[in-house]
C-alpha cells in the first residue's frame, strides 16, 4: 500500500511539474463552446409525410470548442410557442452525437409529432434547434425552423402487442387481467371477447405505463381515452389495425358444432369467458352408414357486423380429410382455420372413443391457438 502511495504522489508531482497542478481529466473537457449558428437542412417550413418507412436528414453549421476539440450535438424540438427550456423530444446527432446530422426516422418524428399534439391522419408544425456542447459547458443555438408534420390515418409506430381492458371487458380495469389479442401481422391484432356497458381502451402492454388507444365513433383508433359501451353484455371479434387506424366490431351470435353425416348442427356451444365457448355432457352418437360409422364435424359461427347484417363462417381442419384422432394425437390437430361450407371437406372426426358416450366440447380462440378439444365423459 505504501509503494502504491508513493507512485501516485510520484505522477501527480510530475504532472505539477508539466502542467503546473494534477487536474481532474474530466475538468480539462469543460471549454467553453459556440453555439451553432446556421441550420442547412431540412428548410424552414419544410412539410415531411411520415408514412411508411423512412427518415429526414437534418444538418447544420459546425459548432467550435475554445480548445479546438471534439464537439457534442443535440436536436430538440418543441411547439412553435415553446423555449426549449422543457423540449418535447431530443435526441443526439448520428455518431452518438459527434457528427453534424441526424438521420431521424418516421417513427421518432411521429412520437414528436405525438408529444406536439398532432394526431393521425392531422398536420400540425413544430420547432427544431440545435445544442452544442463539450463537457458541461452546453449553448442552445439562436436559430430556430419550423418542420410540418403531417401524420397518416395509421400510426407510424406499431405496437408490438395490444390488450383490452376497463371497466366493459372481462378483466375489469385491472390491468394485470387485460384480455390479450392475438397478433396477425405487424400492427394487426384480433380478439373474441365480451363486452358489457361500460368502458374500454387498449393498452400495448399489460403493466407499467403503457401506450393508450381507443376507438372513436367512427371506428377509427385514436391515442389514448376510452370508449364507452351502452347495452346489453356481447360476445365480439374485434380486429385493430394500427397501419390504417381502423377497427372492425363482428359480434358472434353464435356457435354450433355441426355434424357432417345430418348436415345439421348438433349443439350450440355457450360463450363461456376467456375467448371461449363450451357445452358440457353432450352425447355424441356417429351416424350408421352402410360401410360403418360416421363421426365427421366442423364448426358454423352466425357473425352480424356493425350494419346488422348476418352471414356464416366455418371452421374446421387445415386437413381435407382426416383420420381419427386418438390419445397420442398432436395438438396441432384440433387446430381450427377457416374454411368452406361443404358438407364433408375440412371435417374434424371423433376419436373412436366418444360413440354413444358423452363428452363436454370446448372451443378456444386465444393468442396462443385456435383449438378445441372433445374430453369424453
Amino acid at each position: 500500500m505504501k509503494k502504491n502511495l508513493k507512485h501516485i504522489l510520484f505522477v501527480c508531482l510530475a504532472t505539477v511539474v508539466v502542467f503546473g497542478s494534477c487536474k481532474d481529466d474530466n475538468e480539462l473537457d469543460h471549454t467553453k463552446v459556440s453555439a451553432v449558428e446556421n441550420l442547412f437542412a431540412p428548410s424552414d417550413n419544410a412539410n415531411v409525410f411520415i408514412e411508411g418507412e423512412g427518415s429526414v436528414m437534418f444538418e447544420w453549421e459546425k459548432a467550435k470548442a475554445e480548445d479546438n476539440g471534439v464537439v457534442l450535438y443535440e436536436v430538440l424540438f418543441d411547439k412553435t410557442d415553446g423555449d426549449f427550456s422543457k423540449p418535447l423530444y431530443s435526441l443526439p446527432s448520428d455518431g452518438n452525437g459527434y457528427q453534424r446530422t441526424l438521420s431521424m426516422s418516421y417513427g421518432d418524428l411521429s412520437k414528436v409529432a405525438a408529444a406536439a399534439g398532432i394526431k393521425p391522419g392531422e398536420t400540425g408544425k413544430v420547432k427544431w434547434t440545435v445544442w452544442s456542447s463539450k463537457g458541461m459547458e452546453a449553448e442552445k443555438s439562436s436559430v430556430t425552423r419550423i418542420l410540418e408534420i403531417e401524420r397518416p390515418e395509421g400510426f407510424t409506430v406499431l405496437p408490438a402487442t395490444a390488450y383490452l381492458t376497463g371497466t366493459a371487458t372481462e378483466g375489469g380495469d385491472d390491468i394485470s387481467k387485460a384480455v390479450p389479442f392475438k397478433k396477425l401481422s405487424d400492427g394487426v391484432f384480433e380478439v373474441y371477447t365480451s363486452l358489457k356497458a361500460g368502458t374500454y381502451h387498449i393498452a400495448e402492454r399489460n403493466s407499467g405505463n403503457p401506450a393508450i388507444y381507443s376507438v372513436s365513433g367512427d371506428g377509427k383508433i385514436v391515442e389514448s381515452g376510452t370508449t364507452t359501451v351502452t347495452g346489453s353484455n356481447k360476445v365480439y371479434r374485434i380486429r385493430l389495425n394500427f397501419n390504417t387506424a381502423g377497427s372492425e366490431f363482428t359480434e358472434i351470435v353464435s356457435l354450433g358444432l355441426w355434424f357432417a353425416p345430418e348436415n345439421k348442427i348438433w349443439y350450440e356451444l355457450p360463450y363461456a369467458g376467456g375467448s371461449s365457448w363450451e357445452i358440457k355432457n353432450a352425447p355424441v352418437v356417429f351416424r350408421q352408414e352402410s360401410w360403418g360409422r360416421d363421426e365427421r364435424y366442423k364448426f358454423k359461427f352466425v357473425v352480424k357486423n356493425a350494419a346488422g347484417a348476418s352471414s356464416e363462417e366455418w371452421y374446421g381442419s387445415v386437413n381435407r380429410d382426416n383420420q381419427r384422432p386418438t390419445d397420442a394425437s398432436q395438438p396441432s390437430y384440433w387446430y381450427m382455420v377457416p374454411v368452406t361450407n361443404n358438407q364433408w371437406d375440412n371435417c374434424f372426426k371423433f376419436n373412436g372413443n366418444a360413440d354413444n358416450k358423452n363428452a363436454d366440447i370446448k372451443v378456444t380462440f386465444n393468442p396462443a391457438a385456435y383449438t378445441h378439444s372433445v374430453t369424453v365423459k
